[in-house]
């Protein structure tokens, strides 16, 4: 692929806008994105809240610690983190600087301040409508589809900002149907590194950070020390706790961000992490890194975009599934190795759930990654799942067509489900 193909500038792109920093579980944040921007529209500190989410925002929002809030959880926090210490032009990072002084002014906010929570259906998965007052005068800040998507601004009666919602259409992004594997695999053999060196460096950088912290401290469930207590120090099981490690700092607390990937920091740290350490393990020079993360990066999100943000199915799995695609090509497999070994790993764990962002995410994608090494050394030694086997049919586009149908459609049921035993309590 060369730079005369629209796919070469498309591809790079897309890293570009996925790739990007978050400080915390990104539904939280979202949120916390939204109040900020309602709060900065008002023009004061408001005396009563309305927050209107939809139930994966809220199946996503429930379980997670909000970074500078003092372990605090929930909607109401992220949405009082924002409203506070808030700075809406740094999107996904809007409170990556909160002082102390700050972190106690949340709290009296959340204690002195009303703050109503409703379920919305609007008939889009990923929906929140922040409404802020003070006195007689309002500030409205709707966020759809993706999650710094702002659709709506408005303030007493009058729009300042307005894009239509058409239903899930992430408007404003490059096509993501250009992403098929055999182009993405062109590309990560052709790209001129050093247009890509810099997202992948930061990267690079930020989740090898979180990951040595989750290792350091002791954050949820600590599956990373876990795993490296029960099965070793070897690669895969490094590769799998690193990652699983990434997740549980996270998702309790941490203050240091990630880079995303398809959305979600979770994903972000597992199409990264493993083939970093398989870089590490056997020495990869820079150039052939990078291309290895690229492929790994780009695969998860095209697995993800028949899927949607927002799912039942467990992000993970695709991520893990593309992991396993970077580590193949580290360990020099070609095209056929990386098409084998995505289809033999979402035939292992496309039955994983999402049930929430919370510890157990780490545990979900410790499994995911294994399932990506397990599908490459399956293909290594003549093995690998066949056309009927399941949900994998013939071409790897139409088994990753079938993965999307399955989370998008298949399981929305399962996702209402999953939401009233997460309301219900």
């Amino acid at each position: 692929m060369d730079r005369s193909d629209k796919r070469y500038t498309a591809y790079i792109r897309i890293l570009e806008e996925e790739l990007v920093p978050a400080m915390g579980c990104t539904e939280p944040i979202a949120l916390a994105y939204a109040a900020a921007k309602a709060r900065e529209t008002l023009g004061a500190i408001p005396d009563c809240v309305h927050i209107g989410v939809s139930g994966s925002i809220i199946k996503n929002v429930k379980s997670v610690i909000v970074p500078h809030t003092n372990h605090l959880k929930g909607i109401p926090a992220a949405a009082a983190a924002g409203i506070i210490a808030g700075k809406a032009e740094n999107e996904l990072e809007v409170i990556a600087h909160v002082t102390p002084e700050q972190t106690q002014q949340i709290d009296a906010f959340l204690k002195n301040t009303k703050i109503e929570v409703e379920h919305i259906d609007h008939g889009i998965i990923f929906d929140i409508i922040v409404t802020v007052s003070r006195g007689d005068s309002y500030a409205v800040v709707r966020i759809a589809n993706y999650h710094t998507n702002i659709v709506l601004i408005e303030k007493d009666h009058k729009t300042l900002f307005e894009r239509p919602v058409q239903a899930e259409r992430e408007e404003g992004l490059t096509d993501r149907s250009l992403l098929d594997v055999e182009g993405i695999w062109d590309f990560i053999r052709s790209v001129d590194t050093q247009e890509i060196r810099e997202v992948l460096q930061r990267q690079i950088d930020y989740n090898t950070a979180i990951a040595d912290e989750g290792l350091r401290g002791d954050y949820g469930a600590n599956i990373g020390s876990v795993l490296l207590d029960t099965y070793g120090s070897d690669v895969r099981n490094r590769a799998k706790a690193r990652a699983a490690a990434g997740s549980d700092a996270r998702m309790n607390g941490c203050e240091l961000p990630v880079i995303i990937n398809a959305g979600s920091g979770n994903q972000g740290i597992t199409c990264s992490v493993p083939v970093l350490e398989y870089a590490k393990e056997l020495q990869a020079d820079e150039d052939t890194t990078l291309r290895a993360l690229a492929l790994s990066n780009l695969i998860a999100i095209h697995e993800k975009t028949g899927i949607g943000r927002l799912s039942a199915y467990c992000g993970a799995v695709s991520a893990g599934a593309a992991a396993g695609a970077g580590i193949a090509y580290l360990c020099g497999g070609g095209y056929e190795e990386v098409v084998h070994t995505v289809v033999n790993a979402l035939a292992i764990v496309s039955g994983i759930v999402c049930d929430g962002a919370k510890a157990s995410c780490a545990a979900k994608i410790a499994s995911s990654v294994d399932a990506g090494i397990l599908g490459y050394n399956m293909y290594l030694r003549g093995q690998q799942f066949y056309s009927g086997d399941g949900i994998v049919t013939k071409g790897i586009e139409q088994t990753i067509s079938n993965v999307g149908r399955l989370g998008k459609e298949g399981m929305r049921e399962t996702n209402r489900e999953i939401i009233k035993m997460m309301t219900e309590e």
